[in-house]
């Protein structure tokens, strides 16, 4: 019995080693006429990318590669070859509501969250299909922790649509975000998470992150208008201990806190209480773009979105809106110089999703920043802020293959960015119309 024994626990070991096999990953070969990979100042001519499964693997002169037997070959050499780009201030939730049909209210009060969900389904497709594949997605807008359960259905393979990096509810003060304007004995719900207090406020950035935000978005001001001397001025929200709170218990879970603030009291909190970065930043002093120079605090302009849907000039809103967009190209054109960190974003949700996100690549070469500069601020330096770099934002050994083309060149018009037509995200062609 006993060398029974031996001879069976011996094929027991053997069997499985023999019957081994190594799974097969899929390799690609895409030849790009032109590489842009968003980290180097000079693009390079006819490349050839390798990749292996979800990640690249080389990349070289397409002249002396070595080709693995058996690739699937993508032909894009007469096409212009960049990583996949970024949007770093998004809202899914949101679709650019027309006052006509109810506005903001419509969509916390009407709409139940499964419709709301089920259009958020579509705006991260359209994402996709436009070259974005990442986005960070800066809160629901009163659609509570539905960005984690989109964000869970891509990841799983469920539905199309871009990396997420979300902020779930957002955190502002009383009397610091809408709903507004009801009776004052109606308690309304609201689109961000209103706290009073640094207790309070702690909690909340307990509550999101235990929830699964892998940013907090806080609000520094909240609506805006033009002072009696002409000056833009815009409410502050959250004090600065309310926020120090936030931000010390954001970076003790090693995330980070974006805050949107125009200007003001308001700006200015949000640099000395240690916000990551700066959304919108409509009108900045030389002395703040001075401290976010030295604090190294990211600036997430959003530039197109402060041109769409301007009241009349007569009115204190046109007046409000055409004051906004010019400081803003100002302050933006003063951070450029400066070297303030800058990264792209649209504030899509906030305007229709059915309007281009590349909008924005036009808007920020115009008060002076280069095509070049304006690429990486939607490739590696977007990586660089959302602690991505060298996986994201970059066609490079290692990196995601994230890979976007398109026909012509953009660092002589950036805006044929507008016009990708070639998307892959990690390794899976998503769209192919290159022409």
């Amino acid at each position: 019995m006993r060398p029974l024994l031996i001879l069976i626990a011996a094929s027991i070991l053997v069997l499985p080693a023999s019957s081994q096999t190594t799974p097969s990953v899929a390799v690609t070969v895409i030849r790009a006429g032109v590489l842009i990979d968003g980290k180097s100042d000079q693009p390079r001519r006819d490349q050839a990318v390798v990749i292996r499964g979800d990640r690249i693997e080389s990349v070289s002169d397409y002249a002396a590669a070595k080709i693995p037997a058996g690739a699937t070959m993508i032909d894009l050499s007469h096409a212009t070859v960049l990583p996949g780009l970024i949007d770093s201030h998004t809202h899914i939730f949101l679709q650019g509501e027309v006052p006509a049909q109810g506005g903001y209210d419509a969509n916390i009060l009407y709409y139940p969250l499964s419709l709301r969900a089920a259009r958020a389904t579509v705006s991260a497709r359209r994402a996709l299909e436009q070259g974005f594949t990442t986005l960070r997605e800066v809160e629901t807008e009163g659609a509570g922790y539905g960005d984690v359960g989109i964000k869970m259905a891509i990841e799983g393979g469920y539905i199309p649509g871009p990396r997420l990096l979300v902020a779930t509810r957002a955190i502002s003060s009383t009397g610091g975000y809408n709903l507004e304007g009801y009776a004052p004995e109606l308690d309304m719900p609201t689109g961000a998470q209103l706290v009073d207090g640094p207790v309070e406020a702690r909690k909340a950035a307990r509550e999101q992150l235990s929830h699964g935000a892998d940013w907090i978005k806080v609000y520094m001001t909240h609506r805006s208008w033009v002072g009696k001397n002409g000056q833009l001025i815009s409410q502050p929200t959250l004090t600065l201990e309310e926020l120090k709170a936030i931000v010390d218990e954001t970076h003790g879970w090693g995330r980070k806190v974006a805050c949107h603030a125009y200007n003001g009291i308001g700006l200015q909190r949000a640099l000395d209480g240690g916000c990551d970065s700066i959304e919108h930043g409509l009108e900045i002093t030389d002395a703040q773009i001075a401290q976010m120079v030295k604090q190294g605090t990211w600036y997430c302009p959003t530039l197109a979105a402060y041109y769409h849907d301007w009241a009349p000039a007569d009115t204190p809103v046109g007046q409000r809106d055409r004051k906004r967009a010019s400081e803003h190209g100002v302050s933006f054109g003063k951070a450029v110089k400066a070297g303030v960190k800058i990264v792209f974003g649209t504030d899509m949700g906030g305007i229709p999703w059915t309007e281009p996100m590349a909008q924005e690549f036009p808007r920020m070469t115009e008060f002076g920043m280069s095509p070049m500069d304006t690429i990486k601020s939607a490739t590696s330096r977007a990586a660089e802020m959302l602690d991505m770099a060298g996986q994201i934002g970059v066609v490079a050994p290692g990196a995601y293959a994230d890979v976007v083309a398109v026909n012509g060149d953009p660092l002589r018009d950036i805006k044929v960015l507008g016009d990708v037509n070639f998307v892959m995200k990690n390794g899976g062609v998503f769209r192919n119309e290159v022409k």
